[in-house]
């Protein structure tokens, strides 16, 4: 996988528990483009966590994202809140699974907490290209990261609000007077977005119109138990409850590409050639899934007892 050697420009803390970082390369210069809802994966010592980018990313000089200081995570929220200006860091490419859909008729955006980064990049490019927006922000007081900047954005097209019971009317009022063609685009807590979808589904909008970011993995079941048939070689590794597909591999000495570890950033896809895989990613679009012909590794499991994979 190519990865980006970039160095810390800026570390700020833009409201409590919330860090902004921006990157750049070493000798400056240009980026690679991104679409907006786009998100690259930062190597935190072992860890490796996907952070939303929410510069503009048509010809981005810099990539910045925001870490919420997570003091019971793994451990990386509080490295990457020690980063300094000059700091080394590396970086994948930028990934997108949550690009706005260029035929929309309107783009609702709907955040909780930390999720109003990818909706931050959202925004920007809705407002540069005329694109008609409508953004509901929920928070805690005093934790309205980037309020100020979505404001000066969006004006009245902004509502936001630090109490579930308006930001809840403010949702429901929103769900059912949307023009017919308009998508929405979910980012937050998996209690918000779940709220959030199944209220949407309850007023009739279509699955192909809701969209949906997380920002924390969702809590797996262990699994059953399967084996996973490598149709290069013939061999057979048995993939125990409770341990992933990849480890498996890993451990019966089989390379697998991997990074992130929470099913968002794609790369230890595994091509399927038999088997019903159980997708539990966050990577794999609706028709991918669908198709059953490859599976990620790092989270998802099988439905039958066996899965065979092109390795």
């Amino acid at each position: 996988m190519t990865v980006l050697n970039l160095v810390v420009r800026r570390s700020t803390e833009i409201c409590p528990d919330v860090r902004e970082l921006a990157f750049a390369l070493p000798g400056g210069g240009p980026l690679p483009p991104h679409p907006p809802g786009s998100h690259v994966i930062v190597e935190c010592g072992a860890s490796h966590n996907a952070y939303s980018l929410t510069n503009p990313g048509s010809a981005p000089q810099e990539y910045s994202i925001a870490v919420l200081r997570r003091p019971a995570g793994s451990g990386g929220s509080l490295r990457m809140h020690g980063y300094r200006p000059g700091d080394e860091v590396t970086l994948s490419l930028p990934r997108s699974a949550f690009a706005p859909v260029s035929t929309a008729r309107r783009h609702l955006l709907v955040a909780g907490g930390i999720g109003i980064t990818p909706m931050l990049a959202h925004a920007r490019d809705a407002v540069r290209w005329g694109r008609d927006v409508e953004l509901l922000y929920v928070h805690r007081p005093e934790a309205g990261a980037y309020a100020e900047v979505l404001a000066g954005l969006l004006g009245d097209r902004l509502r936001r609000t630090t109490d579930a019971y308006d930001f809840t009317r403010l949702l429901q009022k929103a769900l059912v007077s949307q023009p017919l063609g308009t998508h929405l685009y979910v980012c937050g807590p998996p209690a918000l977005t779940d709220d959030v979808f199944g209220r949407a589904a309850a007023v009739g909008w279509p699955p192909e119109r809701l969209h949906l970011e997380r920002f924390t993995p969702v809590e797996l079941e262990p699994g059953l138990p399967f084996t996973a048939r490598l149709a290069r070689s013939g061999h057979e590794v048995a993939v125990p409850s409770g341990t992933s597909l990849l480890d498996a591999l890993l451990a019966a000495g089989t390379a697998v590409p991997n990074m992130c570890r929470q099913g968002v950033c794609g790369e230890c896809r595994i091509p399927v050639r038999a088997g019903r895989p159980l997708h539990r990613d966050e990577y794999l679009t609706e028709d991918e899934r669908a198709a059953g012909t490859s599976v990620m590794a790092c989270v998802s499991r099988c439905e039958n007892d066996t899965l065979e994979v092109d390795l």
